[in-house]
């Protein structure tokens, strides 16, 4: 297996702040939840949606996670925020147009505690898979059980 740009985050950062993290900025973030790429097991990551252009994106800030690796493999998923599911599809966006993105990404989300100091550790646009969420994903399409 190839080494892939990706900083991990700290163990206090996935274990503790990723599953409090919509609860203290819920207008910031939403869930994420997507199938694995090797055991079709859904798995859910907190994510900002980064708004820009009358365009969404989801954008892999630390570089080629297994988040970004499962939806390069399904191109769909499932966004939850403030208690709206929504089904999404996904397309890459290509590396000439991520930098603009990066930028813009960084001035909104600068203010996150580890944003602006993984970004200078991987500057490369090339290192940050991103996805333009293109349109909602046909309802009733999988997903995973529903709470409750």
């Amino acid at each position: 297996m190839g080494t892939r740009p990706y900083l991990k985050p700290p163990w206090m950062q996935r274990h503790v702040g990723n599953k409090m993290s919509v609860l203290f900025r819920p207008s910031l973030l939403s869930t994420l939840s997507i199938p694995g790429r090797r055991s079709g097991r859904w798995h859910s990551v907190p994510v900002a949606v980064l708004e820009h252009g009358g365009e969404r994106y989801l954008v892999s800030y630390r570089g080629v996670s297994d988040w970004s690796l499962n939806l390069q493999v399904s191109r769909s998923g499932r966004l939850s925020r403030r208690g709206v599911v929504e089904e999404i599809a996904v397309s890459e966006v290509p590396v000439a147009q991520r930098a603009e993105l990066l930028e813009v990404y960084l001035a909104r989300y600068r203010g996150m505690p580890t944003v602006a100091k993984v970004l200078r550790a991987l500057p490369d646009p090339a290192d940050h898979p991103m996805f333009r969420i293109i349109t909602p994903a046909r309802a009733g399409g999988g997903g995973p059980p529903a709470a409750g």
